[in-house]
This record gives C-alpha cells, structure tokens and sequence, in this order.
C-alpha cells in the first residue's frame, strides 16, 4: 500500500470516528431491569396481630416490575399512564426517594431535583427556612441559596405568608413555592409530577413560560408526570407510555399518547 493510500485511510478513519463522537450523546438517566414492591398491611391483621390472635397478612404489589429505559442528555421525557400505573413511583425513584427491590438506576453523577406537591417540605417550618432546607437537600450551600433566596421569594408570590408555617397554605401555595424553588435553583436533572396543573391560572401560565426557558437548555434533562396530553405533545421528545408497572410503549410522543388515547376510550 502506498503512502498516499495509507494517509488516506487513516484520514477516513479519524472522520468516521469525529461523527460517531458528534453523533453520540450523553446518557443522563439509565434505568435497568428496575422493579419497586410496595407492602401492604389490612388494618383488621395488625389488630389480630396485637392481640395475638394471629400473624399480620402481608400483601405485596408491584408498583415498577422490570422496567429499563435510557434518557440522553438534554432530553425531555413524559411519562403518562392510568392512576397507579407507577409513574410517580417511578419519578419518586430517580430522585432517590425510593430504593428499587431490583434492577439499578445510575444518573451518571448529575444533580437531580423533584417537582411535586406534598415531597420535601417540612410542615412546620415557614417557607424561608423551608427555602434553605430544600436547597441544602438539592446540594447547594448556605451561600448559594441565600443568593438566590430574594428571586425564589418574588418569583413564588405568597407575600407575608413566606414566613409562616407551610402547614398553614393553601395547595396552591405550596406549589407555587415548590415551583420557585425548583425553578430558581437549578439542577442538571428536573422530574416533575403535575405540578404545572395546579395553582391559579396566572401563575400557571407564568410557571409553564418559566419551564419551557428552564427545558430549553440543552443540557438539562427533564422528566414530567402528567395527564395532559397537549402539554406532553408539546414539550416532550420522547414520552413512555406505563400501564400496571410496566412500560407498555415508548418513543415519539403523538405515536404513543395517540395510542394511549384511544386505549382509554
């Protein structure tokens, strides 16, 4: 082989490899083989069982059952299913809350936050200290969040009750503070449950403006629970389809949420 020729392969083989590095994005969430069971005990057997009459009846149902799916960097992900399909479930396991019975979830040392009412608030705590408390749970410092503080307090528009206890608001302010908080202090990965559909109808459009900026970066990866079929079609790159504690379908969004509609006519 002459010089020319071998310069001209190793040329084609460097380019080969420039478009496999440009073509292959990162993975941000990868989810393998992952199944939760949930333990269920009937009130009447933990009363026998008190009393001794007998052991308590044990059942045991299977939220996620062996479920695997991979989310790219950047990418957008919803996920729509019946009541007790196991979406929040499995949106409560990607940001650590629940440990998964088998299978493992690796999101690649990303920080990661969870958007949804009535997780990781303190009730007897005010807003502000439960502004801090969050914070400090997301990962960032003291500092960080007393920066950024003023921003989550005007963006959240619950006036004098920030410093009132959170068990003292209304659903719609608990989300509205929910929101702020995710909203200002950013992380790499955003899951997000329903919370675009609650609160007043103004801060509804000024939270769902806020999250198509926050998305549109394409280095954050989101994962949004919803019903809403209009919201998912609109901002979803891929949406998965969980029916029972399984993946029934995955991929483009009109495919799959055209399919889950008519499945639930």
């Amino acid at each position: 082989m002459s010089v020319q020729a071998i310069k001209q392969r190793e040329y084609a083989l460097n380019l080969d490899k420039e478009v496999d590095i440009m073509s292959n994005k990162s993975i941000a969430i990868e989810v393998k083989n992952l199944s939760i069971t949930y333990k269920s005990l009937k009130a009447y057997s933990i009363k026998k069982n008190l009393l001794k009459l007998k052991k308590v009846d044990v059942k045991k149902f299977k939220a996620v059952n062996n479920v695997s799916f991979e989310v790219e960097e950047g990418e957008i992900l919803g996920i729509i299913g019946k009541n007790g399909s196991g979406k929040s479930t499995m949106l409560k396991a990607l940001a650590g809350i629940f440990s998964p019975d088998e299978g493992i979830i690796d999101l690649h040392n990303k920080s990661v936050s969870l958007l949804s009412i009535g997780v990781g608030f303190n009730k007897n705590l005010s807003g502000r200290e439960n502004i801090m408390l969050s914070g400090m749970l997301l990962g960032f410092s003291e500092e960080e969040i007393k920066e950024k503080m003023p921003q989550i307090i005007e963006f959240a528009e619950i006036g004098d009750f920030i410093d009132m206890p959170v068990k003292t608001y209304s659903s719609g302010m608990f989300s509205k503070l929910a929101f702020s908080i995710t909203a200002i202090l950013e992380t790499d990965i955003m899951l997000i449950d329903e919370v675009l559909s609650v609160g007043d109808q103004k801060f509804k459009k000024k939270s769902y403006k806020k999250m198509k900026e926050l998305i549109s970066d394409n280095k954050r990866t989101v994962v949004i629970v919803s019903h809403n079929i209009s919201t998912l079609k609109e901002l979803c790159d891929e949406v998965m389809w969980m029916h029972e504690g399984v993946v029934k379908k995955i991929g483009d969004p009109k495919e799959v949420l055209d399919e889950y509609t008519e499945f639930m006519k």
